[in-house]
């Protein structure tokens, strides 16, 4: 897969592998429902490699099962999971310290 020129905050952190691009890609989207191929694509993940993380993270109560659309079975981020909410947390905390480490350069 391409590799994405512009990472997230999320991903220069924590380093760019593909479980770490499938979080980031769910924790942007969580408003969102997709199909599984949705997700690798979206998280600019090869299929195969997602598929190899995929059964954990629906059994570990991360990924839930939306509805269902044709064959197709649609997933989003659990947020009422405790491993996500403070995931999400975690996030916005490092945007945050970025921005104002941002700010503080341009003054």
């Amino acid at each position: 897969m391409k590799t994405k020129e512009n990472k997230s905050i999320f991903l220069k952190y924590f380093g760019d592998t593909p479980q770490l691009r499938v979080m980031d890609f769910l924790i942007d989207n969580q408003f969102f429902d997709y199909p599984v191929t949705e997700i690798a694509k979206g998280s600019n993940v090869s299929y195969n490699s997602f598929i190899g993380i995929f059964p954990w993270l629906v059994s570990s109560g991360i990924l839930i099962k939306t509805r269902k659309v044709g064959k197709s079975d649609y997933f989003k981020l659990n947020t009422a999971h405790p491993f996500v909410v403070n995931l999400i947390k975690l996030d916005w905390q490092i945007v945050k310290h970025s921005t104002l480490k941002d700010i503080e350069v341009a003054v």
